[in-house]
């Protein structure tokens, strides 16, 4: 009698994680843009739900408020005013620094992978995370969505994208295209696009869903059978 054949998991060898909204709260840092353009920041909020609902891209918030505005440039004058983004220690979710130390605690390869600017980049290594691995878009010359910066991702794991998990709040950004280009994916619900974007495809697809940072070295433990 023919015994019927079990897949067995790949372990997974790295852990990547997008930047904001799944380490870094960014609700002070969107508050200071309502500031800059001189709306309230609860009217800003809610038309920033309202693009995120229709699929839209983030940045037409701004246009909403300020047709043409340019937000490299706006970026430039706010650093020129003294007022240029930031975030620091008190910004990240309580539950990043610890999972990021336990996972690679656990030997795995463990990075930061987000569309983020140089200014950005600089930040997060003076952070100084228990990670491997710190890239950004600027810092790679391709952002999020676009495949490249997965395949990019993947050199940097040292590891099969399919050992490869990534981790996000953006079903659209992150996981979609994490899981066309091979690797892992895991949801964590917050920000405004964890709890408002919708496809239950790609959902269904991630190795995992948290409401915590928190809950995630235990799975990936279990996972690879630890």
């Amino acid at each position: 009698m023919q015994r019927e054949r079990r897949e067995v998991p790949m372990r997974l060898e790295a852990v990547f994680f997008d930047v904001g909204e799944t380490l870094v709260d960014e609700t002070r840092e969107y508050g200071t843009w309502a500031d800059w353009l001189g709306v309230p920041r609860h009217t800003f909020s809610a038309v920033f739900g309202a693009v995120i609902a229709r699929g839209g891209d983030y940045r037409d918030t701004f246009q909403h408020f300020r047709p043409g505005f340019d937000l490299h440039a706006e970026r430039e004058r706010r650093a020129q005013e003294g007022q240029a983004e930031t975030f620091g220690e008190e910004n990240l979710y309580p539950d990043a620094r610890p999972c990021l130390a336990e996972l690679r605690e656990m030997g795995l390869r463990v990075g930061l992978a987000g569309n983020q600017t140089a200014r950005a980049e600089t930040i997060l290594r003076a952070l100084d995370l228990p990670v491997d691995v710190i890239g950004t878009s600027d810092g790679w010359g391709v952002e999020k969505p676009d495949t490249s910066f997965f395949d990019r991702l993947v050199t940097e794991a040292g590891c099969p994208a399919e050992s490869v998990l990534y981790v996000g709040d953006r079903l659209d950004n992150d996981i979609r295209p994490a899981q066309k280009s091979g690797l892992r994916t895991a949801l964590v619900r917050r920000g405004p696009w964890g709890h408002i974007l919708r496809d239950e495809t790609a959902a269904r697809a991630c190795l995992f869903h948290v409401d915590s940072l928190a809950e995630l070295p235990a799975l990936v433990r279990k996972h690879n059978g630890d």
